[in-house]
């Protein structure tokens, strides 16, 4: 009698492990936006200085991404995500003993050149693990981190820091990392890196068409999310609900979810309008930060449009580059996205220090005017109405074998040693 093969399933244990890596690599990161203040005030420095904090984890990230995509591009991978989660376990027991401000801002430096190597490991990973049919949702379950770490690892740990104080709450971080380093050591299969040649130029693919205007707007959009991001309890001290700091971030981070999972709904089918949509929600949640005196509520239902514009940036950005400039737009697009996040702490600051919280939401709804702009305009390349039928650089590929998720795996095999991944910041 003949058997029936099984269906092909998900290897959850790894993915988890993979996707709580990216939860640590956010949480580890956006922390210090939830106790800006009692960190500024314990290492003598002020609110802005203390942002430079996330700027510089950013940065890190952002400016790392291709060189370090390119040293340890013969590396096995999970020696390379092994490391960086070990880098990340040491900033975080650093930060919580360190007794200054210099040596808090190099670990976190360290921590941000880490965390570029897992962001570039993630979907490549899902690939690997499991079977074409399954890629979809693998690369799903490894991005799960991102919006769990938004939606709960930061409010918690923002209240947490507000009970027990941020230093011990960096303390629990460091053995969440701990514990993860043993739980991919036993359930993540190893993987070797490139066995040869030399990876493709990356800047060969600004030339294509639709490149630059998809990396403008994740440029200006991640940098907006930023400014006000980074300073959120500066902000909120000024509209009056420093007290409801924990609550706007869980409805931030729940609304994010929520527009995540629309985005991965329909990304392949409506990449454009969805594009339009999160811009306009981010716009809109802008608005109501520039009244005068919003109440409560009004702030509140403000976080709740940040978020579902937010939730799905990194999906739109990703897909949209990746139609327009293929892997080398991909590498393109971690730098792009991370050395935003890093120069939004970094203006924040200047803003912060000139005109006060007040100037922020201007400097956003500055940067979501030529978003919206640019996006309507790129409708032949960038966000086009229809995908096209061909990805760049592979002739014959269809680009609607990718998904909602992200880019699929190609019909060639590619090497986890390549950079071609999306950006931490599903942030």
């Amino acid at each position: 009698m003949a058997t029936t093969p099984s269906a092909p399933r998900l290897r959850w244990s790894p993915l988890l492990a993979l996707a709580t890596a990216a939860f640590l690599g956010i949480v580890t990161e956006a922390l210090p936006a939830g106790v800006l203040p009692e960190m500024a005030h314990d290492l003598r420095v002020g609110e802005s200085a203390m942002g430079q904090s996330l700027t510089g984890y950013a940065l890190a990230t952002g400016l790392s991404a291709i060189p370090l995509a390119r040293a340890t591009a013969h590396w096995s991978r999970k020696r390379l995500v092994l490391a960086a989660v070990a880098v990340l376990l040491l900033a975080d027991a650093v930060t919580a003993l360190s007794p200054s401000y210099p040596l808090t801002m190099a670990v976190r430096i360290a921590a941000g050149v880490a965390v570029a190597a897992i962001w570039a490991e993630l979907v490549g990973y899902a690939r690997r693990l499991t079977p074409p049919a399954l890629h979809g949702r693998a690369i799903a379950v490894t991005g799960i981190g991102v919006p769990l770490a938004l939606s709960l690892g930061i409010p918690l740990g923002t209240w947490s820091g507000r009970l027990i104080g941020w230093r011990p709450t960096f303390a629990l971080v460091a053995v969440l990392a701990a514990a993860l380093l043993l739980w991919i050591a036993a359930a993540v299969p190893d993987a070797p890196g490139r066995r040869s040649g030399r990876p493709e130029p990356v800047r060969a693919a600004l030339r294509l068409p639709g490149v630059r205007p998809v990396l403008f707007v994740t440029a200006a959009y991640v940098l907006a999310h930023n400014v006000l991001y980074t300073y959120i309890a500066a902000l909120l001290d000024h509209y009056g609900a420093a007290d409801r700091r924990d609550l706007l971030l869980l409805v931030l981070g729940l609304a994010a979810v929520v527009g995540l999972a629309a985005t991965g709904a329909l990304v392949d089918r409506r990449l454009r309008r969805l594009t339009l949509a999160a811009g306009t929600a981010f716009l809109a949640a802008v608005a109501l930060l520039l009244l005068p005196a919003p109440a409560a509520p009004l702030v509140l239902l403000a976080a709740a449009l940040w978020g579902l514009g937010w939730g799905g940036a990194a999906p739109l950005f990703q897909t949209a580059v990746a139609d327009a400039g293929g892997e080398r737009g991909q590498t393109l697009l971690v730098a792009t996205w991370n050395t935003a996040m890093g120069l939004g702490g970094a203006v924040g600051g200047l803003l912060l220090d000139l005109g006060g919280p007040g100037a922020l939401p201007p400097f956003a709804l500055a940067l979501l005017l030529p978003v919206l702009a640019v996006t309507a305009a790129a409708r032949r390349h960038g966000f086009p109405p229809r995908r096209g039928a061909t990805a760049p650089g592979t002739p014959g590929t269809s680009r609607t074998s990718e998904n909602a998720d992200g880019p699929r795996a190609a019909p060639r095999t590619v090497p986890l040693g390549t950079a071609t991944e999306a950006p931490g910041m599903c942030r």
